[in-house]
């Protein structure tokens, strides 16, 4: 059984415009029962709501709705070695990590919310070093699929171009010219769909965003298994 989820409502969009102009913790605190109800409540509604088809589409990868421990990111940011020392994101946010990941660097699905718009889709960022030299290697010894995948018309109309940020130079064991260098020099690799900040208000925001996951399988069975995890 599906959890009712009928869109976020137009207060999530207010709350964020008025936490971008406060973003302090003496407003946040007298905001903190209006953020739960307009933005973590309603987020882990839609997760318990996508739960089933992320089920049949990557039964490894979990969508668990608790508000705290779960699928959403905290509110709170990590300032200790920022420069920007705003306490707060200016987003809402979301990921769906491999059942054996630990923390935000394993492989995942993702969505993410701000003023600008929603994105959702998924891959692997900043993964460890180890990890990443086992991505590499993988695309290395896999580059006809690995550009099957990338050059599939289905994810090309869906997504545009594998992304990421990468070195400037090719890592260390891999020649300058080979043939997936730009792809082997990444630290990062994702997909992502962009929608209007409209799309999250109607309650077909979920088939959506599945619909896109699925969509993305062929990346994301790639990724996780370059990494030794079963899709």
């Amino acid at each position: 059984m599906t959890t009712e989820f009928t869109g976020f409502s137009k207060e999530l969009v207010t709350f964020y415009e008025e936490l971008v102009q406060n973003n302090n913790r003496d407003w946040f605190k007298a905001n903190k029962e209006r953020y739960r109800e307009v933005a973590l409540y309603p987020i882990c509604d839609f997760i318990s709501a996508l739960a089933p088809y992320l089920e049949d589409i990557a039964p490894f990868y979990i969508a668990d709705p608790r508000p705290n421990g779960g699928s959403v990111f905290r509110i709170h940011r990590d300032v200790r070695f920022a420069r920007d020392k705003k306490p707060y994101k200016e987003h809402l946010a979301c990921q769906f990590r491999h059942q054996a990941g630990k923390d935000a660097h394993a492989p995942g699905f993702y969505l993410h919310i701000d003023l600008e718009g929603v994105r959702y889709g998924g891959g692997l960022w900043m993964p460890p070093a180890p990890k990443l030299a086992m991505v590499r290697a993988s695309i290395d010894a896999q580059g006809d699929r690995w550009n099957s995948i990338k050059n599939d018309p289905d994810i090309k109309a869906e997504f545009g171009d594998i992304q990421g940020d990468g070195l400037k130079r090719a890592p260390k064991g891999y020649p300058i010219d080979h043939p997936d260098i730009e792809d082997i020099r990444r630290k990062t690799f994702f997909l992502m769909k962009r929608a209007p900040l409209d799309h999250i208000f109607s309650g077909d925001l979920v088939a959506e965003v599945a619909k896109s996951y699925e969509k993305m399988t062929p990346f994301m069975r790639f990724m996780t298994a370059s990494v030794d995890l079963t899709f």
